[in-house]
């Protein structure tokens, strides 16, 4: 495999990557209006399109804001720093982020109810296709993984079979969007549990991928890693104040 994968339009050579990143959030976005449209919403229109502004808002603030910090003398370095940011993100930061964003509008609005569920299998499926585009950028693009001797070793442009995480993740997401649709064809959740669900096993999954992907370390953790406990620190500290949003029981 050459990569990072292009294809010719006309006299331009064009990158996969450029393509899939816009069209999985395209796709990603019609998959959540059918899902709306599908499920139903508790939350009223307006409050929903002020809700879907603070996720985004939150999103492009922690997306920029963890990728930035990811290798901190690099960013030290950077002669302009917000144009580091802005060409630096993370889909971990961004989803944190939006969490953060949506709590905070959610405040300002006076909205009560939980409001993630229906983001969850559009937010699965956006990942999964965004994904091809990162793998198909090889070591151009840094989501790859330390070098390995296993079987899975791929090279992704530089001669040395490497760990491909991309795939790892993809695989991970694909069992991850299994298991929240059959936990919720068993049980009743509580409102917004499905949605807490998924951060919570994502911060899980790329807390144990990062030690297999190089990156700057920080007391032996990297960044991306020292922001999965921060989600989970805040979601177990949600579990002690108020069990109730964790209610779960067969239908």
């Amino acid at each position: 495999m050459q990569f990072p994968f292009s294809f010719r339009l006309f006299h331009y050579e064009i990158l996969w990557h450029v393509v899939v990143e816009p069209l999985a959030i395209f796709i990603g976005f019609r998959y959540y209006l059918y899902f709306k449209k599908k499920r139903g919403d508790s939350i009223e229109s307006q409050n929903r399109m002020w809700v879907i502004l603070g996720a985004t808002l939150g999103a492009v603030v922690g997306s920029r804001l963890i990728g930035g910090l990811e290798n901190i003398p690099q960013m030290l370095q950077a002669p302009d720093k917000w144009l580091y940011f802005y060409q630096n993100k993370t889909v971990l930061g961004g989803f944190l982020g939006g969490v953060v964003g949506v709590e905070t509008i959610k405040k300002i609005i006076g909205e009560k109810q939980n409001s993630g569920d229906l983001f969850v299998y559009p937010i699965l499926l956006a990942l999964i296709i965004g994904r091809i585009g990162c793998f198909s950028m090889g070591i151009h693009e840094e989501t790859y993984g330390l070098p390995t001797r296993l079987f899975t070793g791929i090279d992704l442009g530089d001669g040395v079979l490497r760990h491909p995480v991309v795939l790892y993740e993809m695989f991970f997401l694909m069992i991850l969007w299994m298991a929240l649709w059959r936990i919720e064809k068993r049980y009743r959740l509580t409102n917004g549990l499905l949605f807490k669900l998924f951060i919570i096993a994502y911060c899980i999954f790329r807390f144990m991928i990062d030690f297999i992907k190089p990156h700057y370390s920080l007391a032996g953790l990297s960044i991306i890693q020292f922001t999965c406990l921060a989600g989970l620190l805040y979601y177990l500290l949600l579990f002690f104040v108020n069990k109730s949003v964790f209610s779960v029981c067969k239908k």
